[in-house]
């Protein structure tokens, strides 16, 4: 990229500055990682008042301009989730480092070993919104994994972000990590992703995290591979063999535990066989959360609900919303999940075993679930620590990003003079 302006300059001076220390940490063992990490972790628990302190500006910020109470809630930073983050970059400093890992070894007939060895990246480049906490799991993945990064958050959180990048930047000082193997661009300008994603002799992956216009923009200007988080359209299935008490209180979870999330359930299909008897009761307890329920025709024959037309079944709300619709059969469930849905998290609750196993099967998304909520759809929760991002892709990695997902395979190739006849 040639740049035309100080932005564009400042961006490609950051990638230029990333480039150089994620050839540093290449040589960087797991001991110095791992202790930094940890350092990181503690520096955010000490720092808890002054986080909160930064991201109540964003909060301010947030109300003022009409943000509701479900991105508000994405927005905020706790005590349990700055803990939360802490947790996650000690569990991270606790998993293997995949690093040099052998994959794979084989030896040609001629006597060379060839192998298959994990590398990093090199330089990942992340563009969010929203979420803070972003911020600490991809730095910290990133920096485990011997990748360096550039984080690009959003200006509804600009505060926390810059206070949270500062809080790594240091502490990955004070532990001997090289210069610049952490950066975040501060200025919010919507140049700055423009600028970011021409810069593909410097970064080797986009990892952005978003809405669906963020998600839909970098996929359309990126000269740099992207991993895509595309929206969250989750869907559970109430199949007809269901346990109903339990169908209610996994969907009440799936959508009301934090509804301003990607995992959360945004469709819930009910087959006609259980609709009159299920759909009051979970009505009822949905309602009584504060959520707005919207129907087919056949789901507003048995319960008082908005209607819901072809929109409602493609939209990620990210708010107290549930999209109602009653179904013939199982066929018709998978179908409306795989013509309609994201391909991110989707669920089946039924006692039939063989069902269970072929919705497995059948549905073609990123996680699929079988009695359990979706919003176990974390990097946390499937014991990675931490996620960079949650990939629908289908080429290099799908579902949560951990430290695997960001290291690449190197052919590694050792012989006593061999050549070729």
């Amino acid at each position: 990229m040639t740049a035309t302006s100080p932005l564009q300059e400042e961006v490609l001076q950051i990638g230029r500055q990333a480039r150089e220390a994620g050839y540093a940490l290449r040589s960087l063992t797991c001991a110095p990682k791992d202790h930094a990490l940890r350092l990181i972790a503690q520096r955010l628990r000490d720092s808890s008042q002054y986080l909160q302190t930064e991201n109540a500006k964003d909060l301010d910020a947030g109300r003022a301009n009409g943000l509701n109470a479900a991105l508000l809630d994405r927005l905020e930073l706790t005590d349990k989730r700055i803990e939360a983050m802490a947790k996650g970059l000690e569990v991270v400093a606790d998993l293997p480092d995949p690093v040099g890992d052998i994959v794979g070894q084989t030896i040609h007939p001629n006597g060379l070993r060839i192998a298959q060895v994990r590398q990093p990246l090199g330089v990942v480049g992340i563009i969010y919104e929203s979420r803070p906490n972003v911020t600490a799991d991809a730095a910290g993945l990133c920096l485990k994994s011997g990748n360096a990064c550039i984080l690009r958050g959003g200006s509804e959180a600009i505060h926390s972000n810059l206070a949270i990048a500062q809080i790594f930047i240091e502490g990955a000082a004070e532990a001997g990590i090289p210069q610049h193997a952490v950066q975040i661009i501060g200025n919010t300008d919507r140049e700055a992703v423009g600028a970011m994603l021409q810069l593909d002799s410097l970064i080797d992956v986009i990892v952005p995290r978003g809405g669906k216009g963020l998600i839909t923009r970098i996929m359309r200007e990126s000269m740099i591979p992207v991993v895509a988080h595309l929206d969250g359209v989750c869907h559970t299935y109430v199949d007809a063999s269901a346990d109903l008490e339990m169908a209610r209180t996994v969907c009440v979870n799936a959508k009301m535990q934090r509804p301003g999330v990607c995992n959360a359930m945004e469709t819930m299909l009910v087959h006609e066989a259980v609709a009159e008897r299920f759909l009051p009761v979970v009505a009822r307890a949905l309602a009584a959360a504060g959520c707005e329920l919207r129907g087919c025709p056949r789901t507003q024959a048995i319960i008082d609900c908005k209607e819901a037309d072809d929109e409602d079944w493609v939209t990620e709300y990210l708010d107290a919303i549930l999209a109602i619709r009653v179904v013939d059969s199982f066929e018709q469930a998978v179908g409306h999940i795989n013509f309609y849905g994201s391909h991110h998290s989707d669920a089946i609750i039924t006692a039939d075993y063989a069902l269970a196993e072929r919705f497995l099967d059948d549905v073609d998304s990123a996680t699929v679930y079988v009695n359990a909520s979706t919003r176990f759809t974390d990097g946390f929760e499937f014991g990675l620590g931490a996620e960079v991002g949650i990939s629908t892709n289908k080429l290099h990695c799908r579902g949560p990003m951990g430290l695997e997902d960001l290291t690449c395979l190197k052919y590694v190739i050792r012989g006593a003079g061999q050549i070729r006849e």
